[in-house]
């Protein structure tokens, strides 16, 4: 006989996952509510959390993604409400829809200005250069260990653009190599 223990997801890899997250109804979008309201923070919560834990800039709808099922309480998210959470995401300025039909989604666990504010402070911070590849902030020997290691080019480079708004960079193209110069 199975006790209710073994029947509990309490990890997804390395990431540990929320009580909730072993509860059927919150599989279900809630009709109450308060009770809705809960669910969808709880759930916004858990994928900002989840996706910057493993690094994760796109979800979509269309493929399996870890998060929207649990085999082991045998419930997953509707499509209904993926696009529930995730639109509640893009409310807040944490995700953005890549298409018009709503099939994916760009995570945003900092958003736009934050990761702009981030670039900028990591520039100063580590006394880099004032010009530089683009390439360098997503790959390069200094970002290695820091959330820029890796960052996804679209989330990078709207970034850039804002801080290039702002008067604080200049994106730059030389032969197919794109810069960037600062203005710290």
């Amino acid at each position: 006989m199975e006790n209710n223990e073994t029947k509990k997801m309490k990890r997804l890899g390395n990431f540990e996952l929320p009580d909730f997250f072993n509860y059927a109804p919150y599989f279900t979008l809630q009709p109450t509510r308060a009770t809705g309201e809960m669910q969808v923070r709880l759930w916004k919560e858990l994928i900002l959390q989840y996706c910057k834990s493993q690094r994760i800039y796109i979800v979509s709808l269309e493929q399996d993604f870890p998060l929207f099922s649990n085999p082991a309480i045998e419930r997953s998210l509707s499509r209904e409400a993926k696009e529930v959470f995730l639109s509640a995401l893009v409310t807040e300025g944490h995700a953005e829809w890549m298409d018009r039909n709503h099939n994916t989604c760009l995570i945003l666990w900092l958003r736009i200005q934050d990761w702009a504010s981030y670039i900028l402070s990591f520039v100063k911070e580590n006394g880099l250069g004032s010009t530089m590849p683009i390439e360098d902030i997503r790959s390069g020997f200094d970002t290695r260990g820091t959330e820029l290691a890796g960052i996804d080019s679209i989330v990078l480079m709207r970034a850039l653009r804002l801080l290039e708004q702002q008067g604080k960079a200049a994106i730059f193209k030389v032969n197919d190599c794109e810069g960037v110069k600062f203005c710290v």
